[in-house]
């Protein structure tokens, strides 16, 4: 079970973060300054899995920001750093080669496409071209 994600930048700010299990305000900017250091420094020869307290760190970082699952340790890490690049993949093709600006100006529709990939902390659909029609329904609504 993903416990929670966070989309970090090269500085440190949370980007991005949901969190799957209940943790106050304090504990979440904590976790977040934690996890940020624990990365940042990491070289890159080693491998995109940390273990962190009671959770496995899964991340990979694309140009200047770092996509951070944290996961149950007897999940399967592979499947989660195969789940980041496909987050990324739907971000690229939804925003049109992604930037953090897109992120930051465009936030309720990242949490939106957070929230048809992975509900409660379960990764549910992974199939672009669904997500994609699914944003694009959205949209369409708004409208």
């Amino acid at each position: 079970m993903i416990r929670f994600f966070l989309l970090l930048n090269r500085s440190g700010k949370a980007r991005l973060a949901k969190y799957y299990t209940p943790l106050s305000d304090e504990d979440k900017k904590r976790l977040e300054d934690e996890v940020y250091r624990l990365i940042v420094n990491r070289d890159s020869k080693f491998t995109n899995f940390i273990e962190f307290k009671t959770y496995k760190l899964v991340y990979r970082r694309y140009a200047g920001l770092y996509f951070v699952f944290a996961v149950d340790p007897t999940d399967n890490e592979l499947l989660y750093l195969e789940s980041i690049h496909l987050f990324v993949e739907i971000l690229d093709h939804y925003f049109g080669n992604v930037c953090e600006l897109d992120l930051v100006f465009g936030f309720h529709k990242v949490y939106c496409l957070l929230d048809e990939f992975v509900i409660g902390g379960e990764i549910q659909e992974t199939s672009k071209k669904v997500i994609l029609e699914r944003l694009k329904e959205l949209d369409a609504m708004e409208t």
